[in-house]
């Protein structure tokens, strides 16, 4: 029984330390803040980073609720996330503003929410969505 148990502890023990040592090799398990937005934006459509609380990122998300889209936006509540300030600092870094919301379409900055509401206007963004377009032939 004491053999059992000890080969056991010795198990436990081995692959905590091919834990540790797999961690300190590659780094954290978790990405970067830059590397977390990057991935983010070519995962999804549409991507908002959004604070919960803020008027024009509602603003900006209620666009999106008037189109209608078959797939909802990818929003990133960065007031909900312990690394929200860090992923701001790393939009800041990508997109050259640190302001709140910040949109993208098919992995491009679209901007902000004055930005956002401009191209819905002006009809730029179902183009860049591609629907309720036609073409002129």
């Amino acid at each position: 029984m004491v053999a059992l148990l000890g080969r056991r502890i010795g198990v436990a023990a081995a692959a905590a330390a091919a834990a540790f040592i797999a961690l300190a090799a590659f780094g954290s398990a978790s990405p970067s803040p830059k590397s977390f937005v990057k991935s983010t934006v070519s995962a999804h459509d549409v991507v908002i980073f959004s604070k919960s609380y803020c008027p024009y990122c509602r603003k900006a998300k209620a666009v999106f609720k008037e189109l209608q889209l078959k797939k909802e936006p990818y929003v990133v509540e960065l007031d909900h996330r312990e690394d929200g300030s860090e992923i701001q600092d790393a939009l800041s870094e990508i997109v050259g503003r640190r302001t709140v919301p910040q949109v993208f379409v098919h992995g491009k900055h679209l901007g902000g929410s004055d930005d956002t509401v401009e191209a819905y206007e002006s009809g730029k963004l179902a183009k860049l969505l591609n629907i309720g377009v036609k073409d002129d032939l």
